[in-house]
């Protein structure tokens, strides 16, 4: 008796991941781990690439048919993303993480079945980039053996942050960074280094023996011993000597530097290039009501623009499902608002944009009027 056999899925086949560990260093590979290590070494620059990728904010998918939109958005809040993640915001929040530190960011969907099957973050370290001549980008994933290219092109995502002008490279957010870092890092380690030496006290133990210099050095000998039995006891012990001793501290009475002038020149480089103000990193700077408002509002502009490079990101998602679903491929996407501040004032200014239109059509009224009186 013949059993039919159980169809199974189709395994996912990722293009852009190599198929061994690779040994060379490609291009930028170096640029790159500065950027690692630099995020890894200065707390505040970690925890400032994490709060952009949270303040992103979430997005919705607007298409012509409700149906179409709705079948959209749910493949877009399950669709798998790397081994263990769920969701398109969990594959843009690593795709901006990529693109924030090391200036460019490269994705692929994942072809299972004729349907895109998951979203894959490939990473930077094991992949080159190349200019195809015609305003196209090529990319090769780097083997043992050599370098492989991806040939299905419509399913890699390829994005750059700021790229110089000719070049397919884009720029880091952390470019200029590692010099004052440099600086903030040696100031720390030469504190912890002085407090180090402030808390671990040095004693120096002085003795003029008395008598015939034969013995100075066997009594100098038996009052080191001593020594260092006292201080090596736990419990309190006296210490007693012949002669003219005196023990002096070493140190105690230097005192340590000012540090917190030059951290705060280091901070204030650093937060500026990053974008973020100052009391989302912590740094409880003075600033008046004005200020942190300006401020918020510099940081929308800074999040607006990450999502102007995310958007087509996700459109070329969207569009490359619709069209393998055999759907039209007509769809936008509508950011959320960043916060709710923002959502008051532009209430406000709709409320006002209508009460001016509302008095500029009374005052119309009026003059018709006069008019037609005269």
């Amino acid at each position: 008796m013949f059993r039919k056999k159980q169809e199974r899925p189709a395994a996912l086949s990722v293009q852009a991941r190599p198929a061994g560990g690779f040994n060379g260093l490609p291009l930028g590979a170096g640029e790159r781990e500065l950027y690692r290590a630099l995020r890894q070494s200065v707390p505040i620059i970690d925890a400032a690439v994490y709060k952009l990728r949270r303040l992103i904010g979430d997005f919705k998918v607007s298409c012509p048919d409700l149906n179409v939109q709705e079948r959209l958005q749910r493949f877009l809040d399950g669709v798998k993303v790397n081994a263990g993640g769920t969701g398109i915001n969990e594959f843009l929040g690593i795709y901006l993480e990529e693109l924030i530190t090391y200036g460019n960011a490269v994705g692929e969907m994942v072809a299972s079945g004729g349907q895109i099957g998951a979203l894959y973050n490939a990473g930077l370290r094991d992949l080159e980039l190349e200019d195809d001549g015609s305003l196209g980008i090529k990319v090769y994933v780097l083997e043992p053996g050599g370098r492989r290219e991806c040939t299905c092109r419509e399913l890699l995502l390829v994005s750059a942050l700021n790229p110089e002008a000719g070049s397919l490279w884009g720029v880091s957010l952390l470019r200029g960074l590692p010099f004052v870092s440099s600086v903030l890092t040696q100031i720390y380690q030469t504190l912890g280094t002085n407090w180090e030496r402030m808390g671990n006290v040095r004693f120096a133990v002085t003795c003029r023996p008395d008598g015939a210099p034969g013995g100075a050095l066997e009594r100098a000998r038996q009052m080191a011993k001593e020594w260092k039995n006292a201080m090596s006891s736990r419990e309190p012990r006296d210490f007693v000597a012949v002669g003219d001793v005196s023990i002096k501290a070493i140190g105690p009475d230097n005192q340590l530097m000012e540090s917190e002038v030059p951290v705060r020149q280091m901070l204030e480089q650093i937060v500026a290039k990053l974008g973020l103000p100052p009391f989302l990193l912590g740094l409880s700077w003075s600033s008046t009501e004005r200020m942190s408002s300006q401020q918020a509002d510099v940081l929308t502009s800074e999040l607006e623009a990450y999502r102007r490079v995310l958007t087509p990101v996700v459109l070329k998602v969207c569009r490359t499902w619709l069209m393998l679903e055999g759907l039209p491929v007509e769809c936008g996407i509508v950011w959320d608002e960043i916060t709710m501040q923002d959502e008051v004032d532009h209430a406000n200014a709709r409320y006002y944009t209508a009460r001016a239109r509302k008095l500029e059509r009374e005052l119309e009224a009026e003059d018709r009027e006069r008019g037609s009186v005269l």
